[in-house]
């Protein structure tokens, strides 16, 4: 009775909504509990225009030791962190470095000819194929037991209003990009601010309690037990949601949405999208995607900070040029390599402040921390900015969500990042033979990643 197939024919069989499927699926008396509900999630996190490799990658294969300067904000989290040096975007094709950097990442595939032209080789267009994230996102979403409100959510930290090959890298499909939504305030707006969303949590709250009674029939005395305390919660929101619904529409805020089970979130008024609050919007983005891993709104997530090329100038750290002319200095300008490797350790206290946040925010089912259970990937479109090199594309993994033994550094020999991504999909419980261009997957999947 644990298996995929005996989940969704309960569903079906018993003709539950998803929602209170979800919550048979954690009773202990119906099997599935030890085996099927631990949840999994990723967080793919994109900073532009390479590394400092000598301040960044450890000197050595094996257990972490001291980290280097720009990965030394992630100490708390060392035995949680994964390095993997020596994984190459070998995807070549129409594009500059920085377009098909940023393009071929998450999708492992070639861009398609297009108009858009770059500092040099040919110009290019979009990717030809769909992206890691949204391809586990489809995954997910086409069982009900993983099923979640949106699926996946696209956050952006002060990515360009335009949409070019430098400033998307999820695809849904060929020729799909997908917009990150950079401003914090549209991101709460669809996540807690729409009144057809309370309309809709209302009508399936309504269908959950006959659920319910359906589902006693099944279980033991204790399970039944757990069934009622939940009814009585559902109809506590329930009662809640139709008072909030009642309001006139003018007097409407997001405090009806207390229901989901977390904190909403409280965002600071009128943060403007300005460069200078850069540090602010990124925090902003890091809670609402926290609240909305707690509320499982969904199970995979991407932040995209700023775009390939992005040219943040971070005066927040008295550093007034833009990021990407000082990447393109020579290592011999000691002032800007002193700034790179400072502007690099400030990504990294972003991805240091998401572990945090998730670290301290307890899983709902009572499995630990939300950390235990999603693994951030954090990434870039280039090795080195000024070499345009797309060897060794950082890839720096924290997080118990994939499975993947921890707490170390791994070194690959100029391996395919096809492999990478044939490896998050096989961890989140989804194997392919192949994933992007499949010239490149004829070894399979890494090794060394998992545990044993």
């Amino acid at each position: 009775m644990t298996s995929a197939f005996s989940r969704r024919d309960f569903v079906i069989k018993l003709g539950v909504s998803a929602a209170a499927a979800n919550f048979a699926f954690a009773l202990p008396s119906l099997g599935w509990a030890a085996s099927a509900n631990k949840k999994k999630r990723v967080v793919f996190v994109f900073s532009p225009n390479g590394v400092i490799p000598q301040h960044f990658w450890p000197d050595e294969a094996g257990q972490h030791k001291d980290l280097k300067r720009i990965l030394a904000p992630l100490d708390p989290f060392k035995n949680q962190l994964l390095t993997l040096e020596g994984i190459d975007n070998k995807i070549k094709g129409d594009g500059d470095g920085h377009m098909r950097g940023i393009g071929c990442l998450l999708t492992g595939v070639e861009l398609f000819p297009g108009d858009v032209q770059g500092g040099s080789d040919t110009p290019a267009g979009w990717s030809m194929g769909i992206s890691i994230d949204q391809h586990l996102k489809n995954k997910l979403q086409a069982d009900p037991a993983s099923q979640t409100r949106f699926g996946s959510l696209e956050f952006g930290v002060m990515v360009p209003d335009r949409a070019d090959t430098w400033t998307r890298w999820s695809y849904a499909g060929p020729n799909q990009p997908v917009t990150p939504i950079s401003n914090p305030y549209q991101m709460f707006d669809k996540l807690y601010g729409q009144s057809q969303n309370r309309a809709m949590l209302a009508s399936v709250l309504d269908d959950l309690s006959e659920d319910f009674r359906q589902i006693e029939k099944m279980v033991s005395a204790e399970d039944r037990h757990l069934l009622k305390q939940h009814v009585e919660m559902v109809r506590s929101v329930e009662k809640e949601l139709k008072s909030e619904m009642a309001k006139p529409a003018e007097g409407k805020d997001a405090k009806g949405e207390k229901d989901l089970g977390h904190a909403i979130p409280k965002l600071p008024p009128n943060v403007e999208e300005d460069n200078n609050n850069m540090p602010q919007i990124s925090r902003m983005q890091s809670d609402l995607l926290v609240n909305s891993f707690a509320a499982d709104f969904a199970r995979v997530a991407t932040i995209q900070i700023t775009n390939s090329v992005g040219n943040a100038r971070m005066r927040w750290l008295d550093i007034d040029e833009g990021h990407h002319a000082i990447s393109h200095e020579p290592d011999n300008n000691e002032s800007a390599y002193e700034n790179l490797i400072r502007i690099n350790t400030w990504y990294c206290e972003q991805i240091a402040y998401l572990a945090k946040r998730l670290a301290e925010t307890p899983e709902p089912n009572g499995d630990g921390n939300l950390l235990d259970n999603t693994t951030i990937v954090w990434t870039n479109e280039l090795g080195k900015g000024n070499s345009h090199t797309r060897n060794s594309i950082p890839f720096v993994m924290v997080g118990g969500g994939l499975g993947f033994k921890m707490g170390r550094a791994m070194k690959f020999d100029h391996v395919p990042h096809n492999r990478l991504l044939m490896s998050l999909t096989e961890a989140m419980g989804y194997p392919e033979k192949s994933f992007g261009n499949t010239d490149y997957c004829g070894d399979g999947s890494l090794t060394g990643l998992m545990h044993g």
